[in-house]
């Protein structure tokens, strides 16, 4: 059996990596490699080819399921259409994993083949508010909003790659590398009846039309449902369990409009060994099935232990961050992580988000005890926009709790102590009435806390520099 360098560090600490995450405790030492022969190599591809491709996918099926409906909902929307979030997200919400309960989305998914799109703010005045825009392998490519354009009045069109033409006075370009495009807008919201009709009044004030009716009279065109879409079953449900030949037939469709970046050329020339060409079908006759069993799983595997691995990922108290997200270049690994566990990251100039699976001494979160977390005084997380603490399940959702509330931040008005530090409570049961005000309560079993930092301080103390770093969880 020839061993290349890629399977022999699949078996040498690669396999101890996989090991350590649980890989062959599922698998079997035996069963793993056995009858691959002369196919180690394959297997690697194979799973260099699903991570690769794993935005792209997830994005594709984001938005299948996100637009199969005849008209907007609070939750999906047809092609060219907004979903209007109207509050939080709450625990039945399984569309997007670690959503946010501190803003209010906007979000339209944008085909780009035809024409660009032109979408208009209102003024915003004090409000807070952010719009990226995602190409279809999650990049962000342009992010108006607070931070970059200001919140007075504004117009900008999204653009296809291979758009030629020329826009209406005032209005922006913004060029999107691929023709599917993902606008994920948030707008600040306290959560009261009061702020929620505030940022209501905001959501519907902003505009997207196709370039061809701008400044006409224009109707959205109803969407079409089409009842193969699976609407039960969370979207990264459905794309893990897909099977290779499926996945892998998906992603040779999703190249054809939405093909490499340039710098990938190298990567992606070593897929055609197992039949994944950009710009052709798949063909499956290529991978062989002893691949196709096994190649899925590992890949998936590989990408959780980015979470211990990537060395642009920062371990601080138990707190796991990268101030390198929203755009990967070449880093397949840590973008198909971010797609697994943050779908839909922002650049770290605009968010950053520490996450926490243990305490402080690196012992897993056990819902059954009672955590701590302390700000000293004048240390709270320094950001120019907000921050929050979200609590999430081991999958990465929301679960129901007594004061429905699945993030704390100072809109809780948080109470202070006597030496001027802030301790917030993490616990399934209240700490006490006065107290309450801190309290983040806990989903059962493992569960898993995410630091939102929007619009971090660019100069000290900032976490973008490490001059600030969040502290530790500790048991009570």
């Amino acid at each position: 059996m020839r061993i290349t360098r890629r399977a022999a560090a699949l078996g040498g600490a690669g396999a101890l990596a996989y090991a350590a995450n649980g890989g062959f405790a599922r698998a079997g030492w035996g069963d793993l490699f056995a009858g691959l022969g002369e196919s180690l190599d394959d297997l690697w591809i194979a799973t260099d080819a699903y991570i690769y491709g794993y935005p792209l996918v997830t994005t594709e099926m984001t938005r299948r399921v996100g637009s199969n409906v005849v008209a907007p909902t609070e939750r999906r929307a047809p092609m060219g259409q907004f979903v209007k979030m109207r509050q939080y997200p709450d625990p039945l919400f399984r569309d997007v994993t670690t959503p946010n309960a501190d803003t209010l989305y906007v979000s339209a998914f944008l085909d780009l083949a035809k024409e660009p799109w032109i979408l208009g703010f209102p003024d915003m005045g004090d409000r807070y508010f952010l719009f990226p825009m995602l190409d279809a392998w999650t990049n962000v490519f342009q992010s108006p909003g607070t931070r970059t354009t200001g919140t007075a009045p504004q117009t900008c069109a999204i653009a296809g790659p291979g758009w030629k033409g020329s826009l209406p006075a005032g209005v922006v370009e913004y060029r999107s590398p691929t023709s599917l495009a993902w606008i994920i807008g948030r707008i600040y919201c306290t959560g009261s009846p009061e702020d929620y009709a505030a940022v209501h009044a905001l959501q519907d004030k902003i505009t997207l039309v196709p370039l061809s009716a701008y400044g006409k009279p224009y109707t959205p065109p109803a969407g079409r449902v089409d009842p193969s879409v699976d609407m039960k079953t969370a979207v990264r449900d459905q794309v893990n369990r897909m099977g290779a030949v499926s996945y892998f037939k998906l992603l040779a469709q999703l190249l054809k409009t939405n093909p490499p970046a340039n710098e990938d050329a190298a990567a992606v020339a070593g897929f055609a060994q197992i039949g994944l060409v950009p710009g052709g079908d798949f063909d499956a006759s290529r991978l062989k099935a002893a691949v196709a069993r096994r190649a899925p799983q590992i890949a998936l595997d590989r990408i959780m232990l980015q979470f211990r691995r990537n060395k642009d990922i920062e371990h601080v108290n138990g707190w796991i961050f990268s101030a390198k997200m929203g755009s990967y270049g070449t880093d397949y690994l840590s973008r198909a992580l971010v797609t697994a566990v943050g779908f839909g990251a922002n650049l770290p100039e605009d968010a950053v988000y520490p996450m926490s699976d243990r305490d402080a001494d690196g012992r897993a979160y056990d819902g059954a005890k009672k955590y701590v977390l302390r700000f000293e005084k004048g240390a709270t997380p320094p950001v120019s926009a907000f921050w929050s603490v979200t609590m999430y399940d081991g999958a990465n959702f929301f679960v129901a709790n007594p004061i429905n509330r699945y993030s704390i931040s100072p809109r809780q008005n948080l109470k202070a102590n006597a030496d001027g530090s802030i301790d917030l409570y993490v616990q399934r049961e209240s700490p006490g009435a006065d107290k309450e005000s801190n309290w983040l309560p806990s989903a059962p079993g493992k569960f898993v806390l995410v630091m939102r930092l929007y619009w971090p301080n660019a100069t000290p103390p900032s976490i973008l520099d490490g001059t600030w770093k969040p502290p530790g969880v500790r048991r009570a």
